[in-house]
């Protein structure tokens, strides 16, 4: 089987919800970076929260580990926590994000 993509995985993080505002991790803009070795399968996955206090990060880091190892060809799956550049609703956030979260540019 062969590695998975960049777009795969990100299909496979669409459903995981922040679990206090109930938007998908994607559209929040809180996937910084996703690199796979393409010998092995493995992912990586560089992700950020709302807020480095956020209460919530355990469990939005396991759920994005569950759903990245639902890719198909993925080997072992690492969620890494990154907070520089802080989140940034505005510039981070898709546009279907920004109109959950009632941001109109």
């Amino acid at each position: 089987m062969s590695a998975p993509n960049v777009t795969d995985v990100m299909d496979k993080l669409q459903p995981v919800m922040d679990p206090e505002l109930n938007i998908s991790i994607v559209d929040l803009g809180l996937i910084r970076g996703v690199t796979i070795n393409d010998d092995t399968g493995d992912i990586a996955i560089d992700l950020t929260l709302t807020s480095p206090m956020c209460p919530m990060g355990p469990e939005i880091m396991a759920a994005t580990t569950r759903a990245a190892m639902q890719t198909p060809g993925a080997g072992k799956v690492h969620v890494d926590l990154v907070f520089a550049p802080p989140w940034d609703p505005r510039k981070d956030a898709t546009e279907d994000g920004k109109e959950m979260l009632g941001i109109w540019d």
